[in-house]
């Protein structure tokens, strides 16, 4: 499965091939529920690739279920607050309502 960064969020894409961000965040739809561990995805932005391996998945309400479990700067290292975490994925295009979070990797 290719997850396509946007060139905007180009430092996401940034953190996560570097390790930075160990948790990538996708919403809960169809296409990202089919997801397994072990699965190799493609991350791209723009030209740029790399992969990495499904090291565990998780399903969270939201962001609050989502904090008890994770350190916050597993998931967003560049956030200090939930406000902060909030307002990152109201920033996204289809606002995300329900949750699917992937470990990748390590």
């Amino acid at each position: 499965m290719n997850l396509v960064f946007r060139e905007v969020d180009r430092a996401r894409f940034e953190e996560v091939h570097s390790g930075a961000k160990q948790i990538e965040t996708r919403a809960a739809t169809p296409k990202y529920r089919s997801v397994k561990v072990g699965d190799t995805l493609t991350f791209s932005c723009g030209s740029d690739t790399f992969t990495k391996k499904v090291g565990r998945i998780y399903h969270w309400a939201g962001p609050e279920a989502m904090l008890k479990e994770v350190e916050l700067k597993r998931v967003m290292p560049d956030l200090d607050t939930i406000e902060q975490v909030k307002s990152r994925y109201a920033s996204y295009p289809g606002a995300i309502t329900a949750f699917l979070q992937m470990i990748v990797g390590f």
